[in-house]
Protein backbone atom coordinates (compact mmCIF):
# COMPACT_ATOMS: atom_id res chain seq x y z
CA UNK A 1 0.00 0.00 0.00
CA UNK A 2 1.26 3.48 -0.84
CA UNK A 3 1.81 6.09 1.86
CA UNK A 4 -1.03 8.24 0.51
CA UNK A 5 -3.50 5.36 0.58
CA UNK A 6 -2.39 4.28 4.05
CA UNK A 7 -2.77 7.82 5.35
CA UNK A 8 -6.23 8.19 3.80
CA UNK A 9 -7.35 4.89 5.31
CA UNK A 10 -6.10 5.93 8.77
CA UNK A 11 -7.87 9.29 8.67
CA UNK A 12 -11.08 7.70 7.42
CA UNK A 13 -11.03 5.30 10.38
CA UNK A 14 -10.43 8.16 12.83
CA UNK A 15 -13.38 10.06 11.38
CA UNK A 16 -15.59 6.97 11.47
CA UNK A 17 -14.72 6.28 15.12
CA UNK A 18 -15.39 9.87 16.18
CA UNK A 19 -11.77 10.70 17.04
CA UNK A 20 -11.71 13.41 14.37
CA UNK A 21 -14.65 15.82 14.57
CA UNK A 22 -13.60 19.03 12.85
CA UNK A 23 -12.52 19.78 9.26
CA UNK A 24 -9.34 21.50 10.44
CA UNK A 25 -8.01 18.47 12.33
CA UNK A 26 -9.00 16.18 9.48
CA UNK A 27 -7.18 18.35 6.96
CA UNK A 28 -4.03 18.44 9.10
CA UNK A 29 -3.95 14.65 9.46
CA UNK A 30 -4.57 14.21 5.74
CA UNK A 31 -1.77 16.63 4.88
CA UNK A 32 1.14 15.77 7.19
CA UNK A 33 3.12 12.73 5.98
CA UNK A 34 3.55 10.66 9.16
CA UNK A 35 5.80 8.19 7.34
CA UNK A 36 8.48 10.86 6.97
CA UNK A 37 8.64 11.06 10.77
CA UNK A 38 9.00 7.27 11.02
CA UNK A 39 11.42 6.55 8.18
CA UNK A 40 12.31 3.08 9.49
CA UNK A 41 8.74 1.84 8.98
CA UNK A 42 6.91 0.92 5.80
CA UNK A 43 3.66 2.82 5.08
CA UNK A 44 1.53 0.15 6.74
CA UNK A 45 3.49 0.47 9.98
CA UNK A 46 3.79 4.25 9.81
CA UNK A 47 0.02 4.67 9.52
CA UNK A 48 -1.06 1.97 11.95
CA UNK A 49 -3.08 3.29 14.88
CA UNK A 50 -0.38 2.50 17.43
CA UNK A 51 2.25 4.44 19.35
CA UNK A 52 5.81 3.88 18.11
CA UNK A 53 8.69 4.06 20.62
CA UNK A 54 11.63 6.04 19.32
CA UNK A 55 13.89 6.14 22.40
CA UNK A 56 14.37 3.58 25.15
CA UNK A 57 16.60 3.98 28.23
CA UNK A 58 17.33 0.93 30.39
CA UNK A 59 14.37 -0.89 28.92
CA UNK A 60 11.95 1.98 29.57
CA UNK A 61 10.38 3.95 26.71
CA UNK A 62 11.13 7.64 27.26
CA UNK A 63 9.87 8.98 23.93
CA UNK A 64 7.47 7.78 21.28
CA UNK A 65 5.42 8.93 18.32
CA UNK A 66 1.94 8.95 19.83
CA UNK A 67 -0.96 6.79 18.71
CA UNK A 68 -2.84 8.62 15.92
CA UNK A 69 -6.25 8.21 17.58
CA UNK A 70 -4.93 9.82 20.78
CA UNK A 71 -3.26 12.58 18.79
CA UNK A 72 -6.57 13.31 17.06
CA UNK A 73 -8.45 13.40 20.37
CA UNK A 74 -5.95 15.83 21.86
CA UNK A 75 -5.89 18.10 18.79
CA UNK A 76 -9.68 18.36 19.05
CA UNK A 77 -9.32 19.19 22.75
CA UNK A 78 -6.64 21.80 22.09
CA UNK A 79 -8.64 23.74 19.48
CA UNK A 80 -5.55 25.41 18.00
CA UNK A 81 -6.47 27.77 15.20
CA UNK A 82 -5.04 30.19 12.64
CA UNK A 83 -2.64 32.73 14.09
CA UNK A 84 -2.16 30.96 17.43
CA UNK A 85 1.22 30.82 19.13
CA UNK A 86 1.72 27.24 20.36
CA UNK A 87 4.24 25.59 22.65
CA UNK A 88 4.56 21.81 22.49
CA UNK A 89 6.39 20.07 25.34
CA UNK A 90 7.69 16.72 24.14
CA UNK A 91 8.91 17.06 20.54
CA UNK A 92 9.42 13.35 19.96
CA UNK A 93 9.88 12.80 16.23
CA UNK A 94 8.20 16.10 15.30
CA UNK A 95 4.95 14.72 13.83
CA UNK A 96 2.62 16.46 16.25
CA UNK A 97 4.46 19.75 15.80
CA UNK A 98 3.86 19.50 12.06
CA UNK A 99 0.15 18.92 12.68
CA UNK A 100 0.09 21.99 14.93
CA UNK A 101 1.81 24.02 12.21
CA UNK A 102 -0.95 23.06 9.80
CA UNK A 103 -3.60 24.14 12.30
CA UNK A 104 -2.10 27.56 13.12
CA UNK A 105 -1.16 28.37 9.53
CA UNK A 106 1.41 30.87 8.24
CA UNK A 107 0.28 33.58 10.68
CA UNK A 108 0.82 31.35 13.71
CA UNK A 109 3.97 30.01 15.35
CA UNK A 110 4.89 26.60 16.78
CA UNK A 111 7.72 25.96 19.21
CA UNK A 112 8.43 22.36 20.19
CA UNK A 113 10.98 21.36 22.79
CA UNK A 114 12.51 18.23 24.21
CA UNK A 115 14.99 17.51 26.97
CA UNK A 116 17.31 15.36 24.83
CA UNK A 117 19.66 16.74 22.18
CA UNK A 118 19.30 13.66 19.99
CA UNK A 119 15.50 13.84 19.93
CA UNK A 120 15.61 17.52 19.04
CA UNK A 121 18.08 16.84 16.23
CA UNK A 122 15.89 14.04 14.90
CA UNK A 123 12.72 16.13 15.08
CA UNK A 124 14.47 18.99 13.28
CA UNK A 125 15.60 16.69 10.47
CA UNK A 126 12.14 15.12 10.12
CA UNK A 127 10.37 18.49 10.06
CA UNK A 128 12.77 19.79 7.41
CA UNK A 129 12.24 16.67 5.30
CA UNK A 130 8.48 17.13 5.50
CA UNK A 131 8.65 20.84 4.63
CA UNK A 132 8.00 22.35 8.07
CA UNK A 133 11.19 24.34 8.49
CA UNK A 134 9.24 27.19 10.12
CA UNK A 135 8.67 25.13 13.30
CA UNK A 136 11.12 26.15 16.05
CA UNK A 137 12.71 23.08 17.70
CA UNK A 138 14.64 23.70 20.92
CA UNK A 139 16.37 21.77 23.69
CA UNK A 140 14.91 22.44 27.11
CA UNK A 141 13.36 21.10 30.26
CA UNK A 142 9.64 20.98 29.58
CA UNK A 143 8.83 21.56 33.25
CA UNK A 144 10.05 25.13 32.80
CA UNK A 145 8.18 25.84 29.58
CA UNK A 146 9.97 28.13 27.14
CA UNK A 147 9.86 31.81 28.21
CA UNK A 148 11.59 33.32 25.13
CA UNK A 149 8.55 32.73 22.89
CA UNK A 150 5.85 33.32 25.53
CA UNK A 151 3.02 34.13 25.93
CA UNK A 152 1.30 31.24 24.17
CA UNK A 153 -2.29 30.87 23.06
CA UNK A 154 -1.95 27.11 23.38
CA UNK A 155 0.40 24.86 25.38
CA UNK A 156 0.28 21.12 24.75
CA UNK A 157 2.18 18.45 26.62
CA UNK A 158 2.69 15.09 24.97
CA UNK A 159 4.25 13.70 28.15
CA UNK A 160 2.53 12.92 31.44
CA UNK A 161 2.70 15.20 34.48
CA UNK A 162 1.62 14.87 38.10
CA UNK A 163 0.52 18.49 38.30
CA UNK A 164 0.02 21.84 36.60
CA UNK A 165 3.31 23.65 36.90
CA UNK A 166 3.27 27.39 37.58
CA UNK A 167 5.63 28.00 34.65
CA UNK A 168 3.01 26.75 32.19
CA UNK A 169 0.22 28.82 33.67
CA UNK A 170 2.47 31.92 33.74
CA UNK A 171 3.37 31.51 30.05
CA UNK A 172 -0.23 31.01 28.94
CA UNK A 173 -2.02 34.01 27.47
CA UNK A 174 -5.32 35.13 29.06
CA UNK A 175 -8.06 32.96 27.59
CA UNK A 176 -5.49 30.47 26.35
CA UNK A 177 -5.62 26.71 26.70
CA UNK A 178 -3.31 24.23 28.43
CA UNK A 179 -3.61 20.58 27.41
CA UNK A 180 -1.72 17.91 29.30
CA UNK A 181 -1.81 14.25 30.35
CA UNK A 182 -2.38 14.84 34.07
CA UNK A 183 -2.17 12.14 36.72
CA UNK A 184 -5.25 12.40 38.93
CA UNK A 185 -5.47 9.92 41.78
CA UNK A 186 -3.56 7.27 39.86
CA UNK A 187 -5.35 7.79 36.52
CA UNK A 188 -3.68 9.64 33.66
CA UNK A 189 -6.17 11.99 32.03
CA UNK A 190 -5.86 14.26 29.02
CA UNK A 191 -7.22 17.53 30.43
CA UNK A 192 -7.85 20.65 28.36
CA UNK A 193 -7.76 23.65 30.71
CA UNK A 194 -9.00 27.13 29.82
CA UNK A 195 -7.06 29.99 31.43
CA UNK A 196 -9.88 31.90 33.12
CA UNK A 197 -7.99 34.19 35.54
CA UNK A 198 -4.45 34.63 36.87
CA UNK A 199 -3.40 31.30 38.31
CA UNK A 200 -6.79 29.71 37.65
CA UNK A 201 -7.76 27.18 35.02
CA UNK A 202 -10.98 25.26 34.40
CA UNK A 203 -11.24 22.03 32.47
CA UNK A 204 -13.16 22.13 29.21
CA UNK A 205 -12.76 18.43 28.41
CA UNK A 206 -11.26 15.35 30.05
CA UNK A 207 -10.32 12.12 28.28
CA UNK A 208 -8.48 8.95 29.27
CA UNK A 209 -4.90 8.61 28.02
CA UNK A 210 -1.53 6.95 28.58
CA UNK A 211 1.77 8.77 27.99
CA UNK A 212 5.40 8.46 29.01
CA UNK A 213 6.23 10.67 31.97
CA UNK A 214 7.82 14.08 32.04
CA UNK A 215 11.53 14.01 32.74
CA UNK A 216 13.82 16.65 34.19
CA UNK A 217 12.75 18.95 37.00
CA UNK A 218 9.12 17.82 36.83
CA UNK A 219 9.92 14.10 36.80
CA UNK A 220 7.85 11.79 38.94
CA UNK A 221 9.37 8.44 39.96
CA UNK A 222 5.92 6.98 40.49
CA UNK A 223 4.35 5.69 43.66
CA UNK A 224 4.04 2.05 42.65
CA UNK A 225 5.56 -0.35 45.19
CA UNK A 226 6.04 -4.10 45.34
CA UNK A 227 4.72 -6.10 48.28
CA UNK A 228 7.15 -8.33 50.18
CA UNK A 229 5.79 -11.50 48.59
CA UNK A 230 7.10 -10.30 45.23
CA UNK A 231 3.85 -11.18 43.45
CA UNK A 232 1.71 -8.11 44.10
CA UNK A 233 2.45 -4.55 43.04
CA UNK A 234 0.52 -1.61 44.45
CA UNK A 235 -0.31 1.78 42.92
CA UNK A 236 -1.77 4.10 45.58
CA UNK A 237 -4.24 6.79 44.58
CA UNK A 238 -2.28 9.29 46.68
CA UNK A 239 1.22 10.46 45.90
CA UNK A 240 4.15 8.94 47.75
CA UNK A 241 4.48 12.05 49.93
CA UNK A 242 0.80 12.19 50.84
CA UNK A 243 -0.09 11.73 54.49
CA UNK A 244 -2.99 9.45 53.48
CA UNK A 245 -0.97 6.96 51.43
CA UNK A 246 -1.99 3.43 52.48
CA UNK A 247 0.47 1.21 54.30
CA UNK A 248 1.50 -1.55 51.85
CA UNK A 249 2.38 -3.78 54.82
CA UNK A 250 -1.32 -4.08 55.61
CA UNK A 251 -1.90 -5.23 52.05
CA UNK A 252 0.96 -7.69 52.30
CA UNK A 253 -0.61 -9.30 55.36
CA UNK A 254 -4.09 -9.20 53.91
CA UNK A 255 -3.31 -10.67 50.49
CA UNK A 256 -1.62 -13.72 51.99
CA UNK A 257 -4.61 -14.91 54.01
CA UNK A 258 -8.09 -16.17 53.31
CA UNK A 259 -10.95 -13.71 53.34
CA UNK A 260 -14.71 -13.46 53.40
CA UNK A 261 -16.66 -12.46 50.29
CA UNK A 262 -19.72 -10.30 49.75
CA UNK A 263 -21.53 -9.57 46.47
CA UNK A 264 -21.65 -5.99 45.19
CA UNK A 265 -23.33 -4.12 42.36
CA UNK A 266 -21.92 -5.13 38.96
CA UNK A 267 -18.48 -3.60 38.52
CA UNK A 268 -18.79 -3.08 34.77
CA UNK A 269 -16.08 -3.58 32.18
CA UNK A 270 -12.33 -3.89 32.51
CA UNK A 271 -11.97 -0.27 31.36
CA UNK A 272 -13.96 0.80 34.40
CA UNK A 273 -11.15 -0.38 36.63
CA UNK A 274 -9.07 2.69 35.80
CA UNK A 275 -11.21 5.41 34.28
CA UNK A 276 -14.68 4.66 35.61
CA UNK A 277 -15.11 2.90 38.91
CA UNK A 278 -11.39 3.07 39.71
CA UNK A 279 -11.23 6.83 39.24
CA UNK A 280 -14.47 7.35 41.18
CA UNK A 281 -13.18 5.33 44.13
CA UNK A 282 -9.73 6.93 44.14
CA UNK A 283 -11.19 10.44 44.10
CA UNK A 284 -13.54 9.63 46.97
CA UNK A 285 -11.22 7.68 49.28
CA UNK A 286 -7.42 7.99 49.68
CA UNK A 287 -7.33 4.42 51.00
CA UNK A 288 -8.00 3.08 47.51
CA UNK A 289 -5.17 1.36 45.64
CA UNK A 290 -4.80 -0.41 42.33
CA UNK A 291 -3.34 -3.89 42.65
CA UNK A 292 -1.40 -5.80 39.99
CA UNK A 293 -1.47 -9.45 40.90
CA UNK A 294 -0.30 -12.92 39.90
CA UNK A 295 -0.98 -13.78 36.28
CA UNK A 296 -2.54 -17.19 36.67
CA UNK A 297 -2.87 -20.27 38.82
CA UNK A 298 -2.33 -21.01 42.47
CA UNK A 299 -4.55 -19.34 45.01
CA UNK A 300 -4.74 -16.10 43.04
CA UNK A 301 -8.20 -14.52 43.23
CA UNK A 302 -10.26 -13.84 40.11
CA UNK A 303 -8.68 -10.60 38.98
CA UNK A 304 -9.53 -8.44 35.99
CA UNK A 305 -7.48 -9.21 32.88
CA UNK A 306 -6.06 -5.98 31.47
CA UNK A 307 -4.52 -7.16 28.23
CA UNK A 308 -2.56 -9.94 29.90
CA UNK A 309 -1.91 -8.02 33.13
CA UNK A 310 -3.99 -9.11 36.09
CA UNK A 311 -5.26 -6.24 38.22
CA UNK A 312 -7.96 -5.10 40.59
CA UNK A 313 -8.99 -2.38 43.04
CA UNK A 314 -8.24 -2.55 46.73
CA UNK A 315 -8.96 -0.44 49.77
CA UNK A 316 -6.81 -0.35 52.89
CA UNK A 317 -8.33 0.28 56.32
CA UNK A 318 -6.21 -0.11 59.41
CA UNK A 319 -4.75 -3.60 59.48
CA UNK A 320 -6.93 -5.01 56.72
CA UNK A 321 -8.01 -4.47 53.16
CA UNK A 322 -10.71 -5.33 50.67
CA UNK A 323 -10.26 -6.27 47.03
CA UNK A 324 -12.73 -6.29 44.14
CA UNK A 325 -12.98 -9.63 42.32
CA UNK A 326 -14.21 -10.06 38.78
CA UNK A 327 -16.09 -13.35 38.71
CA UNK A 328 -18.15 -15.45 38.85
CA UNK A 329 -19.89 -12.22 39.83
CA UNK A 330 -18.67 -8.92 41.19
CA UNK A 331 -17.47 -9.59 44.73
CA UNK A 332 -15.62 -7.69 47.45
CA UNK A 333 -13.27 -9.86 49.50
CA UNK A 334 -12.41 -8.75 53.04
CA UNK A 335 -8.96 -9.71 54.32
CA UNK A 336 -7.17 -9.12 57.60
CA UNK A 337 -8.41 -8.01 61.05
CA UNK A 338 -9.96 -4.78 59.72
CA UNK A 339 -11.08 -6.31 56.44
CA UNK A 340 -14.80 -6.01 57.11
CA UNK A 341 -14.46 -2.27 57.63
CA UNK A 342 -12.50 -1.94 54.39
CA UNK A 343 -15.02 -4.10 52.52
CA UNK A 344 -17.92 -1.97 53.71
CA UNK A 345 -16.22 1.17 52.45
CA UNK A 346 -15.30 -0.36 49.08
CA UNK A 347 -18.77 -1.83 48.57
CA UNK A 348 -20.25 1.58 49.35
CA UNK A 349 -18.05 3.23 46.74
CA UNK A 350 -19.09 0.68 44.11
CA UNK A 351 -22.77 1.26 44.92
CA UNK A 352 -22.29 5.04 44.74
CA UNK A 353 -20.68 4.79 41.32
CA UNK A 354 -23.51 2.62 39.98
CA UNK A 355 -26.16 4.93 41.46
CA UNK A 356 -24.45 7.94 39.83
CA UNK A 357 -24.81 6.35 36.39
CA UNK A 358 -21.32 4.83 36.15
CA UNK A 359 -19.44 8.07 35.33
CA UNK A 360 -16.10 7.95 33.52
CA UNK A 361 -13.18 10.30 33.05
CA UNK A 362 -15.12 12.46 30.57
CA UNK A 363 -17.60 13.27 33.36
CA UNK A 364 -14.92 14.72 35.65
CA UNK A 365 -14.58 18.49 36.00
CA UNK A 366 -11.33 19.96 37.31
CA UNK A 367 -10.43 23.42 38.54
CA UNK A 368 -6.72 24.13 38.96
CA UNK A 369 -5.43 26.93 41.18
CA UNK A 370 -1.72 27.75 41.04
CA UNK A 371 -0.98 29.34 44.43
CA UNK A 372 1.99 31.46 43.36
CA UNK A 373 -0.07 33.10 40.60
CA UNK A 374 -3.51 33.24 42.18
CA UNK A 375 -2.62 35.43 45.16
CA UNK A 376 -3.22 35.01 48.89
CA UNK A 377 -5.48 32.16 49.95
CA UNK A 378 -5.25 30.44 46.60
CA UNK A 379 -3.13 27.47 47.48
CA UNK A 380 -2.37 24.52 49.69
CA UNK A 381 0.64 22.65 50.94
CA UNK A 382 2.00 20.07 48.55
CA UNK A 383 1.14 16.52 49.47
CA UNK A 384 -1.93 17.40 51.49
CA UNK A 385 -5.60 16.67 50.97
CA UNK A 386 -7.25 20.05 51.45
CA UNK A 387 -10.88 18.98 51.73
CA UNK A 388 -12.97 15.94 51.06
CA UNK A 389 -16.75 15.98 50.71
CA UNK A 390 -17.38 12.68 48.96
CA UNK A 391 -17.26 11.77 45.28
CA UNK A 392 -19.16 14.91 44.24
CA UNK A 393 -16.61 17.48 45.41
CA UNK A 394 -13.05 16.68 46.37
CA UNK A 395 -10.07 19.00 46.65
CA UNK A 396 -6.60 17.51 46.38
CA UNK A 397 -3.11 18.83 45.83
CA UNK A 398 -1.04 17.92 42.80
CA UNK A 399 2.62 18.96 42.52
CA UNK A 400 2.01 22.31 44.20
CA UNK A 401 -1.30 22.98 42.44
CA UNK A 402 -4.70 22.77 44.12
CA UNK A 403 -7.10 20.65 42.10
CA UNK A 404 -10.82 20.70 42.76
CA UNK A 405 -12.52 17.62 41.33
CA UNK A 406 -16.26 17.44 40.67
CA UNK A 407 -18.47 15.00 38.84
CA UNK A 408 -21.10 16.38 36.54
CA UNK A 409 -21.78 18.83 33.71
CA UNK A 410 -19.18 21.45 32.95
CA UNK A 411 -19.86 24.85 34.49
CA UNK A 412 -20.55 27.78 32.24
Amino acid sequence: MSADRARSALVASLVRDGRVRTPAVRAALETVPRHLFLPALDPGGAYADVAVPIKVDDGVTVSSVSQPSMVAIMLEQLEAGPGHRVLEIGAGAGWNAALLAELVGPDGAVTTLDIDDDLVAGARANLDAAGYDDVDVVVGDGALGYPPAAPYDRIELTVGSTGVRPEWAAQLAPGGRLLLPLTVRGSQLSVAFAHTAPGRLHSRSVRSCAFVRLRGEGADPGAEVALPDGRWRVQPACGSDDADVPDPRALARATTGAGSDRPVAAAGTVADLWDGLGLWCAVADPGVVRLFGPAEGGAAPALFDLGGVRATLGLVAGDGCAVLLANPEATVRACGPDGDRAAERLAGLVAGWVDAGRPHAADLRIEAVVPSLAGPGGGAERGSVVDRAGPADVVVDGAGTRLTLRWGPASA
